[in-house]
């Protein structure tokens, strides 16, 4: 009997819609800033599709982070699209 693989999921923190756990960008608010996960403390995960729409992510941003400037979360949001892109 072969076995059942669990595959883990996640909701995005934008669109609230569950994905596979590595089909989603998991970030974290680390003193008001916008980091990759680092490992330790509370994360967030966004998925592909809401990443392209910025209106809809800032604003999970900002409930997720509690604080921070728009401008500089829309900046280091694309920073971390692009380096994911390349990589």
């Amino acid at each position: 009997m072969a076995k059942k693989i669990h595959v883990p999921t996640r909701m995005c923190a934008s669109c609230r819609d569950k994905y596979p756990q590595g089909n989603l960008q998991r970030l974290q608010c680390l003193e008001s800033s916008l980091i990759l996960y680092s490992g330790r403390g509370r994360s967030f995960y966004l998925c592909k599709n809401c990443l392209v729409d910025e209106k809809k992510v800032l604003k999970a941003l900002m409930r997720q982070c509690r604080s921070g400037d728009k401008e500089k979360f829309t900046n280091r949001l694309k920073e971390i699209i692009t380096d994911d892109r390349e990589s």
